[in-house]
Formats: C-alpha cells, sequence, structure tokens
C-alpha cells in the first residue's frame, strides 16, 4: 500500500472519532442545558400549620354492670339491679332519664377447670350489660365518673372504661384552620427564599394533611389523623403542605 493510501486510512478513524467527540460534547451541554432550565423552572416546597384550643361540647362514656351467679337466671337478675342502681347513681347526680342508653343483657357459662383443662362443668354464670350516657354536659360526666367509688363500695360490679369527650365542632373549625395553616406556608416559603436572594412566586400546588386533635401540649400524632377522647381540653392542629413557584 502506498503512503498517501495508509495516511488516508489512519485519518478517516480520527475524523470519525473527533465527530463522535464532537456530537456527544454538543449532547451533553444540550442536556446540561435542560437540566438547570428544570431546575430554575421547579418550586419550594414548605408545610405551614396552625393550631386552635378547644372544648369537648360531648360525652360519651360507657359503663359495664356484671354479676356473677350459680344460674343463669340468677346471674340475669342481679345484673339488672346492679343496672338500677347505676342509673339511679346517674340519674340523682343530675344526668336525665333520655341520656342513658342499655343494652341487652347476656350471660355466658363460667367452666371449671383443672390443670388448664376444662372438666365440662359449668360452676357459676356471669352476666353483664351495658349502660352508655350520651350528653353535652361534659363537665357533669366528668365529675360522675370520678366519684363513681363511691357506688363501686356499695357492692355494684360495675366497670367504668372512662367517659370519651368529643369536639362536635370540628368541621367548623376547619376551614379557618386551613386557612391560617395556609398563610403560615407562605411566611415560611418567602422568608427562606428571600435569604437566597429570590422571590416567591404563585402557588404549584397544596396538599393537606390530617387533623390533629389531641390533649394539650401533646406531640402525639398519626400519618391519617389523631383523635384523643380523654380529655375535655383539646388542641386541634392542621397543615397543609404547600410548593411554591420560585422568581
Amino acid at each position: 500500500m502506498s503512503d498517501e493510501k495508509l495516511g488516508f486510512s489512519k485519518s478517516v478513524p480520527l475524523i470519525v472519532s473527533a465527530a463522535i467527540i464532537s456530537i456527544a460534547l454538543g449532547l451533553g451541554l444540550n442536556q446540561v442545558g435542560h437540566g438547570f432550565a428544570s431546575r430554575t423552572g421547579e418550586g419550594i416546597t414548605v408545610t405551614g400549620s396552625a393550631k386552635v384550643s378547644a372544648k369537648a361540647d360531648k360525652a360519651v362514656w360507657p359503663l359495664n354492670a356484671e354479676r356473677l351467679a350459680p344460674t343463669q337466671s340468677e346471674a340475669i337478675t342481679k345484673v339488672n339491679a346492679a343496672v338500677d342502681a347505676v342509673t339511679r347513681y346517674l340519674t340523682d347526680g343530675g344526668v336525665p332519664a333520655s341520656e342513658i342508653e342499655y343494652g341487652s343483657a347476656s350471660a355466658y357459662p363460667q367452666e371449671e377447670y383443672v390443670n388448664g383443662s376444662s372438666t365440662g362443668r359449668i360452676i357459676s354464670y356471669r352476666a353483664s350489660r351495658l349502660i352508655t350516657v350520651r350528653t353535652k354536659n361534659v363537665e357533669l360526666v366528668s365529675t360522675l365518673s370520678k366519684g363513681i367509688g363511691s357506688l363501686l363500695a356499695t357492692g355494684v360490679n360495675v366497670s367504668n372504661y372512662g367517659p370519651q369527650y368529643y369536639v362536635s365542632t370540628l368541621s367548623d373549625l376547619r376551614p379557618e384552620l386551613l386557612k391560617e395553616a395556609m398563610q403560615d406556608a407562605q411566611i415560611r416559603a418567602k422568608a427562606i427564599v428571600e435569604a437566597t436572594g429570590g422571590s416567591v412566586g404563585s402557588v404549584m400546588s397544596v396538599r393537606s394533611g390530617p387533623f390533629q386533635v389531641t390533649s394539650p401540649d401533646s406531640t402525639d400524632t398519626s400519618a391519617g389523623g389523631f383523635y384523643d377522647t380523654s380529655t375535655i381540653d383539646k388542641t386541634i392542629t392542621s397543615t397543609v403542605t404547600v410548593m411554591f413557584k420560585v422568581n
């Protein structure tokens, strides 16, 4: 092969390689440009919150009367007497009869066990009946629940599950709390963006979080929302996650 042809054959791969590198660099710079454009087009995401103190205005108080007796009929008779005693305690304490609900009485056999195994012999029956107070007088229920020991001292067997306190106006509080949470998000976004020399633009997206109803000063939360029913005084918290455009 002549030197001219040999030189030409060596130069072809070099030309092709240079072309490939040139194209690759062009594409790379093009992609880098698009990357910066995408990032400048994005915004900042912040979470705003708002909270308010509230008092429960509805109470649900379940009580369970129980008695044990050798026969089923005697157990039912005794548990009904216990229910009457609980009713007198409630009504004498100021709860209207219309705010007291009664479940049906039930009785279950109690079998004899020897060394962890049932002998098949029934030794007694346990009867129970649920009594539920539903009222808006939450303070009265709180007082009666704390003083139920006086009823137990008379020999009445009743299980006090504790009152459950609810805020019935929660749906009315939601709009204002969401508005305040949105304003809080805007303040936070402005503080962050202005510190970097930018400015907050329009809202790109908003997502409302679940409401958290907790006892005062509690840090309890849940991803699906939290509702503490153990206290009359409550703190209701609302959150929103907002993406703002950055100018």
